[in-house]
Formats: structure tokens, C-alpha cells, sequence
């Protein structure tokens, strides 16, 4: 924090969000607790209340006066709102952190989690102005590749899970109510996915969804690509509806060096910041809300293909990006 600002200018953009509400609790909980946080969104957001600081608060659209005077502005809503603001951000002279991935691609971006910069051993303070915090699977995909690297990694093969929270409270709404309206015998409705979302796995929604797992495929790619920086396999990778509210789930299927031991990968996983279950224990579900870690089940040897180990675990989608988009926060303010 800035000499003299106690209480510095704090804009969540995109503060109805799943993302932005938690993002702001996390700030809350933590050195920006005292904060002045003003909330902005899109217009049908607008008008919204809410809390902040322990007090009640509503919603605003974004106005010309909406960055004036901002340390940090986050970014928390769709990637079109955050392009469509992000230069009157730039301009207010604010950091700027995005977790929409609107920004991953724009020059001059820096993409950043936490323990990325000591993996591709270049530690140090975050440089720049606008930065791009990956969402849980971009996370997780480079921080496999980068930790499997001490195990002599050789290809990388990631499947991920995505939970409805993915789509906002509306998705959360439609699942609930397909669930019930299925165990009636109902007919299902399907405004949000344009499809029977509830106990069905899926590779791609209806074609009338705004929802498209094509783009989510393609966006964890990017992400990916963008933190390894070349200098890390690049993992394949695919992403899939699962019938569940919260929690991304996780298999990957890595092709390590010949002598690679459990012992060792699971210390490598370690190592770089992953949270193993004990040997025996059951590895972790989706069922993880409120953790800021990444959860890994041990190691497991492909019986069929010598060097060949198997991955499962599980991260909160909505609060890991929070909790490292604070932490970023805290080494740039």
C-alpha cells in the first residue's frame, strides 16, 4: 500500500458476479479490509444491493467517474465488459487486475499466480500495469506442467470438469430446478444452457446457450500457454459440463522419465504449491468450498505403460482465482 493511503480506492467491475462477490470478501477478510470499495457492473446489474465493508451497498453502472482515484480496479465479469472498460481503467492510473481473461491477450499484459514466477525462475516483484490472474483450470494445467518438470515430464494430458456455478447464479438456479422437475417427472427448462444439464455429462450445451464449452476449452488453452511462456510442455487439454454446483474436478494423465518414483512426483507436486492427500487417504472431490489450494489425490503408476501416472484432484473454481487475485493485490499495493 501507498504511503499515506490508508484506506485505499478499491473497483470490483463485475461485482454481481459469483467472482466478484467473492473477491470482495476475500478483501475483506484481509489488510484491505478497511478499504473504500466502489462496486460497478453492467447496466442490468445496476441498482443491485449488496454489502461492503459491513455496509449496505448498491451496484452502480460504470460512469465516467467510476475509476477516479482507484489504487486497483478488478475485473470480475464477462470478458466483453472488461474490454469495453478496461482503457478508462488504464487511464485513471489504477493497477489493473483481470480475471475475466477479456485481457490475457492484450500487449503489455502480465499473467500471474502465485509461485508462477519462482517455476519459470524469474522471482521477483510483479512488473506492469494490467495483469491477468488465470482461472482455475489455466492455473492448475501450467502449474502441473511446471511442477512435473522435475520428474522428467514429457507429455501432459489434462480433463476438466466444469461445475454450473461456471455460468453465474442462473446456471446454479437451473440445475437446482432441473434436478427437482427430473426426481417429479417434470419437464426440464433450459434458458441458461439449452439443455438437460442435470445428471448428464456433456461436451458441449445447446446451440441457443450462451454458454459454449468450445470457448472454455479454448480460453484454458490460452491461459495455459500464456503462464508456461515457453518454458514448459504445453499440456493437452479438454473441458467438460459435469452435473455439479461448485468445484472444478480434475484427471491428467502425465508421461514422466522411466525411473520417476510416486514419492518423487508427489514431492515435485508438493513443492510447487499443491495440497496432497496422505498416502491411503481418498483423494479429493469437488465438495472443497472455501479452499485456496489447489487438492491432489497420490500419484498413481499407469499399470499398462511404464512411465505413464495418473492425477485426480479438485480446486474451488470461484475462490482460488479470488484468493490469488488478492495476493497479487497485496505485492502491488
Amino acid at each position: 500500500m501507498s504511503p499515506g493511503l490508508s484506506s485505499p480506492r478499491i473497483v470490483i467491475a463485475g461485482a454481481s458476479s459469483l467472482l466478484g462477490a467473492e473477491l470482495r470478501q476475500v478483501l475483506e477478510e484481509g489488510r484491505f479490509a478497511a478499504a473504500d470499495f466502489r462496486l460497478v457492473d453492467e447496466e442490468l446489474a445496476a441498482g443491485l444491493l449488496t454489502v461492503a465493508g459491513g455496509e449496505p451497498a448498491v451496484i452502480q453502472p460504470v460512469e465516467e467517474d467510476s475509476f477516479s482515484r482507484a489504487q486497483c480496479v478488478f475485473f470480475t465479469g464477462s470478458a466483453a465488459f472488461t474490454r469495453r472498460n478496461a482503457g478508462a481503467a488504464q487511464r485513471s492510473g489504477a493497477k489493473v487486475i483481470d480475471l475475466s481473461g477479456g485481457l490475457l491477450e492484450e500487449k503489455g499484459t502480465t499473467v500471474w499466480f502465485p509461485r508462477l514466477e519462482t517455476l519459470r525462475g524469474a522471482a521477483g516483484r510483479p512488473e506492469g500495469s494490467v495483469f491477468c490472474v488465470p482461472s482455475a483450470p489455466g492455473a492448475i494445467a501450467a502449474l502441473l506442467s511446471l511442477a512435473l518438470q522435475r520428474a522428467g515430464l514429457r507429455r501432459l494430458m489434462a480433463l476438466f470438469f466444469r461445475p454450473v456455478s461456471e455460468a453465474g447464479r442462473l446456471g446454479i438456479e437451473e440445475l437446482e430446478s432441473q434436478t427437482t422437475q427430473l426426481l417429479s417427472f417434470q419437464p426440464t427448462g433450459h434458458t441458461v444452457f439449452g439443455t438437460q444439464v442435470a445428471f448428464s455429462l456433456l461436451d458441449r450445451y445447446g446451440e441457443e446457450s450462451a454458454q459454449n464449452l468450445a470457448e472454455e476449452r479454448a480460453r484454458v488453452r490460452r491461459e495455459t500457454a500464456a503462464c508456461l511462456g515457453g518454458t514448459g510442455i504445453v499440456p493437452s487439454l479438454q473441458v467438460l459440463h459435469a452435473p455439479v454446483f461448485y468445484g472444478y474436478t480434475f484427471a491428467a494423465c502425465a508421461d514422466l522419465a522411466p525411473e520417476a518414483t510416486a514419492e518423487g512426483i508427489a514431492g515435485a507436486c508438493r513443492e510447487a504449491g499443491f495440497v496432497l492427500a496422505g498416502p491411503g487417504e481418498a483423494g479429493p472431490s469437488n465438495l472443497i468450498a472455501g479452499e485456496t489450494g489447489v487438492h491432489l489425490a497420490q500419484p498413481e503408476g499407469d499399470p499398462a505403460q511404464r512411465g505413464a501416472w495418473w492425477l485426480w484432484g479438485a480446486a474451488d473454481n470461484v475462490k482460488l482465482p479470488a484468493a490469488n487475485a488478492v495476493r497479487l493485490a497485496e505485492r502491488l499495493l
